[in-house]
């Protein structure tokens, strides 16, 4: 009896490069194509979000102002009160996407986000006792900046107390680290004084009204990208799994710590800047990793000009949902957040990320 060869399909495996995803990048000139659609949203969210507020002023009229062309009363709201906050909305939006690609490299999670290791946890209570003593300003933003700071060496020292730590082990101890810093928070709330509850939590929700420092989180920002993007390449092997990069030469250990302390800075940047602001680093890289791949040469910087776009849209909405109030921008990430998670949690049906 004829033996009867059958072709079977083989099963494709995953690639940092994304060749099993729908929008494949094929060419240089496909790619100067993405930046350039990217850099044009980018534009278009940041000139929207400067002529609305609660005294609109159109399109024609902003570009006069740029042009020097305007210096009354609506060039002063756009330059001293507008631009700042639209400035801070996309640095902390890159802020926050950057560190959530990384975290989910280091555990391994396409779910993991900044404040998964209660990195905002610490610089909460570090904030609202800085509130409570009456501090404000500079001092303030110092104040969380520390808290963060403490929260990472606690769960980075709790971590490696059974001698080398795995991303389990990071992951649970933020977890637990966060819950602790929830319930100190709460503590803070209870106790504090009635006419200072209203700004603790505006801060606690996310809110860029009072950011400042605007020079410090943009040398973070472009000094945390330029040394990610160098490290694209041992990410991608990364993620394809550790022993395989191990075997390719990737120090792994290293790598763990480098990722793991630069994604904590550039989100105690983020907090110390506006606060709590959640779902940015988590929703914009699971969604360029869905689009384009996992190449982190184009997750990364496809990533912080998503993430900077969508939070200074989100900003926007905030200040004109009830105008002449606001409302803190968390609030709307939260409201955007959730839904657009729920439905690219359906589409990818938990997709590992190697």
């Amino acid at each position: 009896m004829p033996v009867v060869y059958v072709p079977t399909r083989r099963k494709k495996k995953n690639s940092p490069r994304g060749e099993n995803n729908k929008f494949m990048i094929r060419s240089r000139g496909q790619l100067i194509l993405l930046f350039g659609a990217l850099f044009l949203l980018a534009l278009a969210c940041i000139s929207l979000s400067l002529v609305s507020g609660s005294i609109d002023i159109g399109f024609s009229q902003l570009i006069k102002i740029f042009l020097g062309e305007d210096k009354g009363m609506q060039a002063r709201i756009i330059m001293e009160l507008r631009l700042p906050r639209v400035l801070s909305g996309f640095i902390v939006g890159g802020l926050l996407s950057l560190a959530g690609a990384l975290m989910q490299v280091l555990l391994k999670n396409p779910l993991a986000e900044p404040y998964v290791l209660g990195v905002s946890g610490g610089a909460s209570v570090f904030a609202l006792l800085a509130m409570v003593a009456g501090v404000a300003g500079l001092w303030l933003n110092l104040a969380a900046f520390s808290g963060a700071l403490l929260s990472i060496a606690m769960v980075f020292g709790l971590a490696r107390l059974g001698g080398s730590w795995s991303p389990l082990t990071v992951l649970l101890t933020g977890i637990v680290v966060a819950a602790g810093w929830g319930a100190v928070v709460s503590f803070l709330l209870a106790v504090s004084p009635a006419a200072q509850i209203h700004g603790m939590l505006f801060w606690l929700m996310g809110d860029l009204e009072y950011s400042s420092n605007l020079t410090v989180a943009a040398s973070v920002l472009i000094s945390g990208f330029i040394i990610t993007m160098a490290m694209a390449r041992n990410l991608n092997l990364m993620a394809r799994g550790e022993q395989q990069a191990a075997a390719l030469g990737v120090a792994i250990i290293k790598h763990r710590y480098s990722v793991y302390f630069l994604a904590s800075m550039l989100t105690a940047t983020a907090v110390m800047q506006a606060g709590n602001i959640g779902f940015i680093g988590l929703i914009v890289p699971h969604l360029v990793r869905l689009l384009i791949g996992s190449d982190h040469r184009l997750l990364l910087p496809v990533s912080l000009l998503l993430g900077g776009s969508l939070l200074v849209i989100a900003d926007a909405l905030a200040r004109i949902i009830i105008s002449p109030q606001q409302l803190p921008v968390g609030v709307l990430t939260a409201m955007i957040g959730v839904p657009l998670f729920l439905f690219l949690l359906h589409k990818s049906k938990l997709r590992s990320l190697q």
